[in-house]
């Protein structure tokens, strides 16, 4: 499977088979990625990394859905859009200004025509992002990172991610960062 491998906001961390891509420092490819159309043709890619990223971009509503709707544009059937960011509830969200947005797992899920679908049938009122942008994102895999706190509170113990994801939801700090895998699907 030949297609283009984007590094999108690598920062100084460029990675090999890929192109790194920034607006700032010395990537590959010196670009802001609020600005639309990207440069990359219709399904020409197969794979995304955003690494501590996503949270800095599109802070009007209107932004961010465009920069959905371009990864869709770019990627091709099936590809991988692998996604890290701070938990919207750990200190390093907060702290830093130029956090703009939360990236959620549910926030996500938004973007799944399959979903939309399915909440609108159940008369949920959740946006069908999906339908209304004309794209389609699956959430294939969320990961929780534990957080120094997390373990403080449970030492020695095996992490068990329904209590992490309980207690984080009363409590802040205690996941530092989540990691989630959207798979696109196209006709």
């Amino acid at each position: 499977m030949n297609g283009l491998r984007l590094n999108l906001g690598c920062g100084a961390e460029k990675i090999p088979g890929f192109i790194n891509v920034d607006k700032f420092g010395e990537p590959d490819l010196k670009y802001d990625l609020e600005v639309v159309p990207w440069p990359w043709d219709d399904n020409s890619v197969v794979e995304i990394l955003l690494n501590h990223t996503l949270e800095h971009l599109g802070q009007a509503p209107s932004v961010f859905l465009g920069i959905m709707k371009q990864m869709y544009r770019v990627c091709r059937n099936e590809a991988q859009i692998r996604i890290a960011v701070p938990h919207p509830r750990h200190d390093n969200f907060l702290a830093d200004p130029t956090h703009v947005r939360a990236i959620t797992p549910f926030g996500l899920s938004l973007f799944s025509q399959r979903l939309n679908r399915q909440w609108a049938a159940a008369g949920a009122a959740n946006t069908p992002l999906g339908i209304y942008l004309g794209v389609d994102f699956e959430l294939v895999e969320t990961l929780y990172k534990p957080s120094a706190h997390w373990f403080r509170l449970h030492p020695g113990s095996k992490v068990e991610f329904e209590q992490l994801l309980w207690e984080s939801a009363l409590y802040n700090n205690l996941i530092e960062e989540v990691r989630m895998t959207l798979k696109v699907v196209k006709p």
